[in-house]
């Protein structure tokens, strides 16, 4: 299934539990897991990274949800995408393609990615469905960065992790000379295929390496991107969850705002980057409230926040570790989140 597994769990005013098994790394040589190793969160960037610093953009006066892409980004206020707004990019409503591989359209250059972007077709007309789209969150980026004017991992540092004391239990784009992080995939074995199913050259797909993430595109974005990038360790994604309950960087509007249900009628419910338990079929399970919401990753990650109880629970793996698996996880998180709530009777 993973080498290795870490879990955290517990309620918002208590003190977590947690539990750590198996290797971080399998190769070169085996390294043992523990409570100190980042992981690749993969997609758990999108509501803890995208989603937090949006919600200071709104604060700040910056942007609202009605913002449309091509008001931020002004290079492409004539193209398709230029559009869509704010929160049909966090609710995966914007008819943007679930995945491109934009290293390819932008030749390998990511200085030219905002002007190719400006030929990406929408495939479905916004508002109309939810199809989770990592482009989106992408662009979300870019949009980000140029508001704050300076890179995703500066502005997280900054906005976020500074100010809740977290700088060494989570980033972006981790030094492995000072991390103990958790092993990454030999090769891009998806990815590649992915990429020739599209039709475009496997060459631009830009190496792996330790402290840069699973994903292509984040990887080609120098390793911080609005849907990727982020590492961290089970107490740092704890912590930072918390936050959704109330603490330091929301108050009780902009939780609500974050995380109501927008999709209603939709094939998912989803919030602002959150999944709700409400989805069909997440991983989220009978043991969590249908007010729950949370997110998974690629590479073997998830958290969901549970507010009828108050109860947050991390489980991190390295799945993709030392080759790529695509094996379902989610009866294992329903499991986990099974036995972590009955703990906290």
């Amino acid at each position: 299934m993973a080498p290795a597994a870490v879990a955290e769990w517990g309620r918002a005013g208590g003190e977590p539990r947690n539990v750590v098994v198996g290797s971080a790394r399998q190769v070169p040589v085996r390294e043992p897991a523990s409570n100190r190793t980042w992981f690749d969160l993969a997609s758990l960037t999108k509501p803890l990274v995208t989603t937090t610093l949006v919600m200071i953009a709104f604060r700040k006066g910056d942007w609202a949800l009605e913002t449309t892409v091509g008001e931020i980004l002004g290079e492409l206020r004539d193209a398709d995408v230029g559009d869509v707004n704010v929160g049909q990019l966090l609710t995966h409503t914007s008819g943007l393609p679930a995945w491109l591989p934009l290293y390819c359209l932008a030749g390998g250059y990511p200085g030219r990615l905002v002007e190719k972007l400006g030929s990406v077709r929408l495939v479905e007309t916004p508002g109309d469905r939810v199809v989770y789209s990592c482009v989106g969150f992408v662009i979300l980026g870019m949009m980000l960065e140029r508001t704050f004017g300076s890179d995703l991992a500066s502005v997280f540092r900054q906005e976020v992790t500074g100010k809740l004391g977290i700088d060494d239990e989570l980033g972006l784009h981790p030094d492995p000379g000072t991390h103990s992080l958790s092993g990454e995939a030999a090769s891009p074995v998806v990815e590649s295929r992915l990429v020739e199913e599209l039709g475009f050259d496997q060459r631009w797909i830009p190496p792996m390496a330790p402290g840069l993430p699973d994903d292509g595109n984040a990887r080609f974005l120098g390793g911080t991107a609005g849907n990727a990038g982020l590492f961290g360790t089970a107490a740092g994604v704890f912590r930072l969850a918390k936050e959704f309950l109330g603490g330091t960087l929301f108050n009780r509007e902009e939780i609500d705002m974050a995380t109501i249900l927008r999709t209603e009628g939709l094939e998912q419910a989803r919030g602002l980057g959150w999944q709700l338990a409400s989805s069909p079929g997440c991983s989220a399970g009978p043991a969590l409230s249908p007010q729950a919401f949370g997110h998974t990753g690629f590479t073997g990650v998830s958290v969901w926040i549970d507010p009828e109880i108050e109860g947050i629970f991390v489980l991190l793996t390295n799945r993709n570790h030392p080759g790529q698996r695509e094996n379902d996880l989610h009866p294992f998180r329903r499991r986990f989140h099974t036995l972590a709530r009955e703990s906290l009777a």
